[in-house]
């Protein structure tokens, strides 16, 4: 069975110790490798290699069974030992948020594993046991230990229902199941991931049978897909919010600094317009970084389309003419969603110009820093609101470029408080600064729309809730011929 990717495929993609914020990275994870506790057609949080887990009654303690009988691809048995070792080498998104709060790791026996944290810590489940991270995502210590950091980039060994068989990067990665998997053995035999950014090539691909999956195809080509006899249009809703980020609004000096400019380009944007444009309306719009169906979300009246305002809030900072407001950054494969959103600002006098960069650049950069006056921002990694404003919107978060002393002051309160009935307006009272401050421009909650091929029977598209991907992949399935 055969994808056809929206983007180009690095190691750092089926690295779990480099989990991004983003949801990408799992489409990969969840074929090679395996985690603890995972979304599965279950549940949110599913036991996987562990069997089962228990908190203590003050917060301070969680402890993971292993399950008998699960096993890397080379044979070895999955073990504590392993687990701690893979937490300790995390150093993907959220790292410093889970690390600084966790006291002790302690391995009683080979199926045990213990954490013990500083405090009480309500989501540490929320961080460790769900794509918010990957840092419950299991790789063998022996063998990473044996052939070293770059060794393992280029040979990786999981506990997932495929393993390697042979990858070339930036084009294509091709698995073979796994038959000693634990949870079943894979129906479909081999799976072929290649790097297609080109949209119109995506399709082509799969008319001609030569994929059976398109990932992200939009527009006037997904109308394409609908009118194709034996194609089939899969919209997949999701957790991934889109936003922009005025990353220059702490610098006095930047045009951004002013409220009323990023209220201006708030306005600027037809969200709805874009929205059935670009993903048939299928997308959702909500006018948060919070997907609808996280925990503590609350919902905030999104800021109107109104060129007429947008200009008279340009007018009244002191830019009647508008202004150029530089460079537009986005990752490559986001390129159909920030145009349209580049050519509203363009329309009331913010003039951008759009510098796409190939997804692992584009995420290294952002987390790094480097990027400079707008960045097209987004993420579809689980959790609820607080796991997906701490790296965002937070001082000192993986992505964040500044931040608010009453936005920090408020996200150290609640990050203590157990009873959710007092954190829930902690953390809406956050949500509605932001909104306040528009410290961001909320674009939507996206809809991905896939086209599938007349030989897939089972394509694993929503078994998860909320993921957009095929999986699990052992359920994947293809017609019998």
């Amino acid at each position: 069975m055969t994808w056809a990717l929206h983007f180009s495929i690095a190691p750092t993609l089926f690295e779990p110790a480099e989990t991004a914020g983003l949801i990408t990275p799992f489409m990969l994870l969840y074929a090679l490798h395996d985690a603890l506790v995972k979304p599965m057609p279950e549940k949110a949080m599913t036991p996987s290699l562990a069997e089962s887990w228990t908190a203590s009654a003050d917060g301070l303690v969680y402890e993971f069974t292993l399950r008998r009988g699960a096993t890397f691809h080379n044979g070895e048995p999955v073990t504590s030992d392993d687990v701690k070792f893979s937490f300790e080498r995390y150093r993907g998104i959220s790292a410093k948020a889970l690390k600084d709060r966790v006291a002790a790791i302690e391995t009683p026996d080979a199926r045990r594993v213990r954490f013990r944290l500083k405090q009480a810590w309500p989501d540490f489940m929320a961080f460790y046991a769900t794509p918010a991270t990957g840092a419950a995502w299991i790789v063998p210590r022996k063998y990473v230990e044996k052939v070293g950091e770059d060794g393992f980039k280029k040979a990786p060994i999981g506990a997932g229902p495929f393993k390697l068989a042979s990858f070339t990067p930036g084009v294509e990665m091709v698995l073979d199941a796994f038959d000693g998997y634990w949870r079943k053995t894979p129906s479909v035999k081999r799976l072929v991931f290649k790097a297609i950014p080109d949209p119109a090539t995506r399709l082509a691909m799969l008319k001609r049978g030569e994929v059976d999956v398109a990932y992200a195809i939009n527009g006037e080509l997904a109308e394409e897909v609908r009118r194709t006899p034996g194609l089939t249009l899969k919209p997949t809703p999701f957790v991934s919010t889109h936003w922009l980020v005025f990353v220059d609004q702490w610098d006095q000096t930047s045009p951004w600094h002013d409220r009323r400019v990023r209220l201006a380009a708030n306005h600027a944007v037809d969200r709805q317009a874009i929205n059935q444009a670009v993903t048939l309306g299928f997308s959702r719009i909500t006018g948060s970084i919070i997907p609808t169906s996280f925990d503590f979300y609350w919902q905030p009246q999104p800021y109107a389309h109104d060129k007429a305002k947008a200009r008279q809030l340009l007018a009244e900072a002191g830019y009647p003419k508008g202004f150029d407001a530089g460079d537009f950054w986005c990752d490559a494969s986001a390129c159909v969603y920030g145009e349209p959103v580049l050519n509203d600002l363009q329309a009331v006098g913010i003039r951008t110009k759009l510098r796409p960069l190939e997804r692992a650049g584009f995420i290294k950069a952002y987390q790094e820093k480097k990027l400079k006056h707008v960045v097209y921002g987004l993420s579809g990694i689980f959790g609820n609101a607080a796991t997906r404003m701490e790296p965002f919107v937070v001082s000192g978060g993986a992505f964040a470029y500044g931040g608010y002393p009453d936005i920090d002051g408020l996200f150290k309160e609640q990050a203590t408080e157990l009873d959710p009935k007092k954190r829930e307006p902690i953390l809406h009272r956050i949500q509605q600064l932001i909104h306040e401050k528009a410290m961001v421009l909320p674009i939507w909650q996206l809809a991905l729309l896939q086209g599938v091929g007349p030989r897939v029977a089972e394509p694993g598209f929503g078994l998860i809730a909320d993921y957009p991907w095929s999986a699990p992949y052992e359920d994947v399935k293809l017609k019998a011929k």
